[in-house]
């Protein structure tokens, strides 16, 4: 069994379905996020510090993720979230329509922690910024388009083959495959 630490219901269910046969555990666990501008370096520490916390022999995943907007120097960043609820994506937007580079990224490392250690699994995908389209997704969604379609606008299964964390979590599902 995997714990998958995280409070985001579509997060965990996207790693249990990528994970399988394994069955992953949902844990809801605060663990501290170090200010930092590398997404790797947060889901390390808070991996190590959740599973010392969690006390078990069950391996703990957390995942943190990014967003970066390449014409306005990779802002948000590792604080994609903090910004989202702070000015919403309709203000992001705003921030980027003018921009001549829109081209912009999502990137997650994936932090996998047992008594061995912490292993890292990173995943990207690139695309570019629109005015916001589609109803679903959460987050930058929206406004981030892939192939000509937003997160926004791919059902759910869709994007979870695409996505940054799947390509994480593929990365994870293979390397646990070889261990």
């Amino acid at each position: 069994m995997l714990r998958f630490v995280t409070t985001n219901d579509e997060k965990a269910a996207e790693a249990a379905a990528r994970l399988r046969p394994r069955t992953v555990e949902q844990v809801d666990y605060d663990y501290v996020e170090v200010q930092s501008d590398d997404v790797s370096e947060i889901a390390r520490r808070g991996a190590r510090e959740a599973f010392d916390a969690l006390d078990g022999d069950d391996p703990v995943v957390v995942d943190d993720t990014g967003f970066y907007i390449h014409g306005l120097e990779g802002f948000p960043g590792p604080y994609a979230a903090f910004v989202d609820h702070t000015l919403g994506i309709d203000r992001v937007w705003e921030l980027a329509a003018d921009l001549e580079d829109r081209s912009a990224s999502f990137r997650c490392a994936i932090g996998y922690a047992d008594d061995a250690g912490v292993e890292i699994f990173e995943g990207r995908v690139d695309g570019r910024l629109v005015p916001p389209r589609g109803e679903g997704g959460f987050g930058y969604d929206p406004i981030f388009e892939y192939e000509g379609e937003t997160f926004a606008e791919l059902a759910v299964e869709e994007k979870n083959e695409v996505s940054h964390r799947a390509r994480a979590l593929g990365k994870l599902a293979d390397w646990l495959e070889d261990a």
